[in-house]
């Protein structure tokens, strides 16, 4: 451990990245000045997950007093649904948060010193900051970290930048439920608040450039699409947005497809189409730190272009996941206090919090052959899970993919209800290079969802439908 107490580290930001880095260095020794241009906590906490899941928490509530698989014996009831006071509690909870996890450390770290304002490098050893409060302050740095995350993308479509359009971040605190909603967006973020707009009471119309989740296994977006449908949501694949108008309070959105085009007319209009990273006040190209499209280039010890300047989370070129941004801050401190530290992507979950939720891990079948691998897949549907059966809700699946000759687990793909809750365990299986063998032979709860990836594993070299009802 580095216990030069003389030693200087830069942080720009506040939100996972930037604290994990803070706090480990100032674990290690080093003095840290952070920098925030405005409030601290980051994407995450203020206008992220936290929000998110709430909102999405709060519809599914809505919905399964809407409607649930057991209506025939507990009665259902349309709720009516207060968005302001929804609102508030969301927000509540978000400055507690906040407080608890970000402001309140701060207050509490001595090695640590908070500079509001933003940053901008003069070289590879030091910074300005236009201070919030008015007036520059020089920063000189032995090493600086950049965490200063992303923001949402604002498409080239004609005639939206001048519309009153949404982001995530203006839809999560939106104090009201439009009537009429379009979603411009097929991925994690757009689904999730689509979902969540719609169970709340909105008609809402999703606009696909492609197909759901194109990233994804195609039997994901399938999936999905299928339980929009369900919801009442329309969805439009293969179309893409030619102009978007907004005049007497409504949006008019001309659309075109390869075989239909059409408008579109909505109270609201929600675009979720990516996020850019926070670089560009930055001078990055003026000190020599290579960037892609604004992503800043990272190797594998967090390092940018220039030794002294490293950086992780939504600004860099990683997956845009908080616990991938804390984590790669975390190491990244500990490489620019002296240590030596990696950030193995190899079992990554990644969740999308719709329901029935998307949850996945390591290889999917494509990219397992595109990287030459010899592969098995096995696709349990939900309705030879136990758990999913007594939910009477069996929407969904379990996917594993394996390498052929050994059995070793290379990916899982899973919609389940609580598909984020048991990926965890396939990433710990896949770190562990367990076979599928391995997972099938393992003890699972009985009535767990978690049961469903043993039964997975089983199909592989027997048909579950003959087992008994433990799947000994």
């Amino acid at each position: 451990m580095n216990s030069d107490k003389n030693l200087h580290i830069a942080v720009i930001g506040s939100g996972g990245a930037a604290m994990a880095a803070a706090l480990k260095a100032a674990e290690r020794g080093a003095r840290i000045t952070l920098i925030e241009r405005g409030i601290i906590g980051g994407t995450c906490v203020n206008t992220g997950c936290v929000p998110s899941k709430i909102m999405s928490r709060a519809a599914h509530i809505a919905h399964l007093r809407t409607e649930s698989p057991f209506d025939g014996g507990v009665s259902a009831q349309i709720p009516k649904v207060d968005r302001a006071n929804l609102l508030q509690q969301q927000q509540t909870r978000v400055e507690e948060l906040r407080d608890a996890k970000y402001e309140g450390i701060l207050r509490d770290q001595t090695a640590i010193t908070v500079l509001n304002g933003e940053a901008r490098f003069v070289d590879a050893n030091n910074l300005v900051v236009q201070l919030n409060e008015g007036g520059e302050q020089n920063v000189h740095f032995d090493r600086a970290f950049i965490g200063t995350g992303a923001r949402p993308t604002e498409p080239p479509i004609p005639g939206l930048a001048n519309t009153p359009y949404l982001t995530s971040t203006s839809a999560l605190v939106l104090d009201t439920v439009p009537e009429r909603l379009i979603v411009i967006g097929a991925g994690f973020v757009a689904l999730e608040l689509a979902q969540a707009f719609a169970r709340l009471g909105s008609e809402v119309t999703v606009l696909a450039r492609s197909r759901f989740l194109s990233s994804e296994d195609p039997a994901i977006g399938e999936a999905m699409e299928a339980a929009f449908k369900r919801d009442g949501i329309e969805v439009l694949k293969q179309t893409r947005a030619s102009r978007v108008d907004y005049s007497d309070n409504e949006f008019i959105v001309d659309t075109h497809s390869d075989t239909l085009s059409g408008t579109l007319r909505a109270d609201q209009l929600l675009v979720a189409t990516g996020r850019t990273p926070n670089t560009d006040t930055l001078n990055l190209a003026g000190i020599g730190v290579e960037t892609s499209r604004g992503a800043i280039q990272v190797d594998g010890q967090l390092q940018t272009t220039v030794p002294a300047v490293y950086a992780a989370g939504d600004c860099t070129d990683q997956p845009q996941f908080v616990y991938v941004a804390a984590t790669g801050g975390s190491r990244a401190a500990v490489n620019m206090t002296g240590g030596e530290a990696t950030l193995d992507l190899s079992a990554m979950p990644g969740v999308m919090f719709t329901d029935p939720q998307v949850a996945t891990v390591g290889l999917t079948e494509a990219e397992a052959l595109k990287q030459g691998y010899s592969v098995d897949t096995r696709l349990l549907d939900l309705e030879n899970v136990p758990r999913a059966l007594v939910n009477f809700d069996t929407h969904g699946f379990i996917k594993m993919v394996a390498e052929r000759d050994s059995g070793r687990l290379l990916g899982v793909q899973a919609v389940a209800g609580e598909a984020g809750e048991l990926i965890q365990t396939a990433v710990i299986a896949l770190r562990s290079r367990m076979t599928v063998q391995d997972i099938g032979d393992e003890l699972f709860p009985y009535l767990t969802m978690v049961e469903g990836l043993k039964l997975c594993a089983q199909t592989f070299t027997k048909d579950v439908k003959q087992l008994s009802c433990c799947a000994g």
